[in-house]
């Protein structure tokens, strides 16, 4: 199995919401993710998460910049673009998947979300904050 291609193919299609099908391809139904401060769980977890950034980004675009694999375990170096309320950004970060029968069931993800904020500047992300905070807190 190409755990490469499966994680790939999870960010660039999956997650920016050009195959919202393909979350039952790639995801473990005991799939655990583990983004930042927030946690998703299961092939409905992830739903929410990908609805949830679509709903910030609706233009969302991930692109793996590199890859490394050892055993059942990828790494993926990814840039999100995406424009939030008119204003265009640009989001670096890395997620390290762990496959179990051929689908990912766990990532650990980490993302510069200062600089997110910075490229929204400070009062969009008390707002962005303040009207997804019920989101947020409910993902888990």
């Amino acid at each position: 199995m190409d755990y490469k291609h499966v994680a790939r193919r999870a960010l660039e299609e999956v997650c920016a919401g050009r195959d919202p099908g393909g979350i039952a391809e790639v995801y473990h139904p005991h799939f655990v993710d583990h983004v930042n401060a927030s946690e998703y769980h299961g092939t409905d977890g992830a739903r929410r998460s990908v609805a949830l950034y679509r709903r910030l980004f609706p233009d969302l675009s991930f692109v793996v910049e590199e890859q490394v694999s050892q055993g059942n375990r990828v790494a993926s170096r990814w840039t999100l673009t995406g424009t939030h309320r008119g204003r265009r950004v640009r989001l670096r970060g890395i997620v390290i998947s762990r496959f179990h029968e051929g689908k990912i069931v766990e990532d650990w993800a980490s993302s510069d979300t200062l600089d997110l904020a910075r490229q929204l500047g400070v009062w969009r992300s008390l707002l962005l904050l303040a009207r997804h905070h019920r989101l947020l807190r409910d993902q888990g």
